[in-house]
């Protein structure tokens, strides 16, 4: 069965009409939901007709949240090619590595990147796109808006195979290089089933106006597909200040939108809700990490009860479990723990608890989330080792450890890499992690195995304190000890700052390498 997605999209275009349904604020570029069809129209025709790609050439976007919503998921599906896009804020690189590994044909980059990008895209024989017009003319670029003008809006008529490919994206990369996933129109419309299937949370409404901060090449394009079809206008950001989001909440009237922990963490440092009217906000989704209990009591306090936790993957595509805004109300100590949870799954996702023999395990015991829905990939490209090894019957093998409780949520202690083992103990870095950001003078912190000569290894951490706090390591020691015990850490670094993804993920292996170097860790 073929499929002919802009259909889909101009039944949405007809129904909402003139209704903002794209604003790209930096730019100050507004598009009614008919204005923003007949744009993603010309866009998908231009890539074919103007750059001349075929069906199943591979364009790479390296783009800002404004212009990458321009050639995010209606091009994808009005278009015969296949999309790949990186992380706007990855290393130059990653960036060129991302272009050879999918031998991009195109690159659609911004302006800013050009002097770095070009001889190299150049010697690769890549036709490169900027989005902001040149001081001069340069050999082989090409100016966006002028290819996106010379072609028609007229409806495409492109059928694509449901299962085929349309896009490539890697992954974060927070254990390593990221691997490239497949992903399938298939996989991008199950997930709409999430926004109308999960009994106990109206997530949007058409009076809606999200805003998107985090970067539309992951899992931020996940809302600008569903605000499509629930009639939802959605508004994009470049730059993560918290400042000018807090000034964008209060000039659009924002009524949702998703962070990570480690950047809502900040609005317990400074009383941005008090400087800026955010009243309009009505639901606040959180991902990409655990929210650690006492810091979400604090953010309660400040916005009320507005959240919502996701928990997925770039494998997962969508989110496949979701603690939803009244499982953030705690008036027991059994909904207290339930705030340490990653929520119930989804209707339309399966996800079972593993152990090392492949045997299904039962509720309190801890294994490894395997996950299955239509919205999961079906392997890496070009990696089928990996595609073996983390596939399995339809499953995705996540190498999150955790458990279930007998209400059915789903509680993650830790990634199978990062747990510690000390004096023949397993200790979860996650668990050490939420003891130490539940000191009100740490901001961010991280857990890791060190060399020990006794003990194989040794809990060590590095945290981030608020500006201005003073704690001595023996003082956090010693608080961490009243909690978890004899999983406290044995010693504390304290730095300025902790390496991060662009998406706000800590790179735990980062941290952990620097003490490991010319030595072999025995955790798979």
């Amino acid at each position: 069965m073929q499929v002919n997605y802009g259909q889909l999209f101009l039944q949405i275009a007809r129904r909402f009409g003139d209704k903002e349904a794209v604003v790209n604020l930096e730019r100050n570029r507004r598009y009614s939901f008919r204005q923003f069809h007949k744009m993603t129209n010309r866009v998908a025709r231009m890539i074919g007709e103007r750059l001349g790609l075929g069906p199943g050439d591979v364009y790479l976007n390296i783009l800002e949240n404004d212009s990458m919503s321009l050639l995010s998921f209606p091009t994808l599906f009005k278009s015969n090619q296949i999309g790949a896009w990186a992380n706007f804020r990855d290393s130059t690189e990653e960036h060129l590595r991302m272009v050879d590994f999918v031998k991009a044909k195109a690159v659609f980059i911004e302006r800013a990147l050009l002097d770095k990008y070009y001889t190299e895209l150049c010697q690769r024989g890549v036709k490169i796109v900027v989005m902001d017009p040149l001081a001069e003319a340069r050999a082989g670029v090409y100016y966006f808006w002028d290819l996106v003008e010379s072609v028609s809006d007229d409806e495409l008529g492109i059928e694509l195979d449901p299962d085929g490919t349309s896009l490539y994206r890697f992954t974060g990369g927070t254990t390593g290089q990221g691997k490239c996933c497949i992903y399938s129109p298939r996989n991008w419309m199950a997930t709409l089933q999430y926004i109308y299937c999960f009994p106990a949370e109206n997530f949007f409404d058409p009076s809606y106006r999200h805003l998107t901060l985090m970067p539309l090449s992951h899992a931020s394009s996940l809302f600008m597909l569903w605000c499509w079809f629930k009639g939802v206008s959605h508004l994009t950001m470049n730059v993560p200040d918290l400042k000018g989001f807090c000034a964008n909440v209060q000039a659009e009237k924002v009524s949702s939108t998703m962070l990570v922990p480690t950047v809502l963490y900040r609005f317990l440092e400074v009383d941005l809700h008090q400087m800026y009217d955010l009243s309009s906000l009505k639901k606040m989704f959180y991902g990409a990490s655990p929210m650690n209990p006492e810091k979400l009591k604090g953010l309660q306090t400040k916005f009320g009860n507005i959240f919502v936790q996701a928990y997925g993957a770039s494998e997962t595509l969508a989110p496949v479990s979701l603690l939803a805004t009244e499982d953030h109300v705690a008036k027991t100590p059994e909904e207290e723990k339930r705030l340490s949870s990653a929520g119930a799954p989804v209707a339309n996702a399966e996800i079972r608890v593993m152990g090392p023999n492949g045997r299904e395990l039962p509720s309190g015991e801890v294994g490894e989330f395997w996950i299955r829905s239509e919205g999961t990939i079906r392997g890496y490209y070009q990696n089928p080792e990996a595609t073996q090894a983390e596939f399995e019957n339809g499953f995705w093998k996540s190498g999150d450890m955790g458990y279930r409780d007998e209400h059915g949520y789903l509680y993650i202690v830790d990634r199978k890499k990062d747990m510690i083992i000390t004096g023949g103990f397993n200790v979860y870095a996650g668990e050490v992690e939420a003891a130490l950001l539940s000191h009100p003078s740490v901001t961010n912190a991280v857990a890791v195995g060190i060399p020990h000569a006794e003990w194989g290894e040794a809990v060590h951490a590095e945290v981030v304190l608020k500006p201005g706090a003073t704690l001595s390591a023996e003082e956090l020691i010693s608080f961490c000890k009243e909690r978890i015990g004899f999983k406290a850490p044995k010693s504390v670094s304290f730095v300025e700052k902790l390496p991060m993804t662009p998406i706000g993920k800590v790179l735990r292996f980062q941290v952990r390498a620097k003490y490991w170097e010319g030595r072999k860790r025995n955790v798979n």
